[in-house]
């Protein structure tokens, strides 16, 4: 469903100011997945409309007592977001902040290396594409709010589109996400909401191997450990 709703949304904006060049192929698009889960619906996304995928990956920056409790997230480069309204009320430092981006920095350009046999990307072919950024839901947003802000921040993108399966109807994320993307599809915006998982059929976690196997399917690479 997802993928048919991509292909209309690029097949009747091609004249449009974002994709004002000669659009004839696929070569102009580029999916940009979040692993793991959101890799297995790139690939789906990518092989439906015949274009090539690649993936960005983000961390979140756990608050210091509850890991689990998402206060930033962090990219490749060392940029990083921080939802100040969290960090203020549970009072954290700029030296706890400062640690966990060097730490979750390592971690990003270790899993790079290890499912696309590097770290760095072509910053300039990225330029020229119309990204179209997947993940398997959006929970309470800050990874892939940080992917966005920094494709779009650093121009790594000619436009930029969000598409999503499902995401909490009740937050503001969506609002932020469309002030900074060109477009952002959702299937699905629930009200009650508590996790990505609830609203698969089938949640199972997706494995390194598999995102090494489908990462090959694009010429990446990826490293054995």
């Amino acid at each position: 469903m997802l993928a048919e709703r991509l292909k209309v949304y690029t097949n009747n904006n091609k004249n449009k100011n974002i994709f004002d060049s000669d659009v004839k192929n696929g070569s102009y698009f580029l999916v940009m997945a979040i692993p793991r889960g959101g890799v297995i619906l790139g690939d789906i996304i990518a092989s439906e409309l015949n274009i090539d995928m690649d993936i960005i990956i983000c961390k979140k920056i756990g608050a210091q007592n509850n890991p689990e409790l998402a206060i930033g997230a962090v990219m490749a480069d060392g940029t990083y977001i921080i939802n100040e309204e969290i960090v203020n009320r549970i009072n954290t430092s700029e030296e706890y902040i400062s640690k966990q981006v060097e730490i979750q920095k390592k971690e990003i350009e270790r899993r790079l290396i290890e499912f696309r046999g590097k770290k760095e990307y072509d910053t300039n072919k990225l330029k020229d594409k119309v990204i179209i950024l997947v993940d398997d839901g959006i929970a309470t947003g800050a990874t892939i709010l940080a992917a966005v802000k920094w494709l779009k921040d650093k121009h790594y993108c000619k436009g930029l589109i969000v598409a999503v399966p499902v995401a909490p109807l009740e937050s503001s994320i969506l609002e932020k996400l469309n002030q900074i993307a060109d477009k952002v599809i959702v299937i699905f915006t629930p009200y009650d909401f508590a996790a990505v998982g609830q609203f698969y059929e089938h949640f199972d976690q997706v494995s390194d191997k598999e995102v090494k196997e489908i990462m090959k399917k694009y010429g990446f690479n990826s490293q054995e450990t």
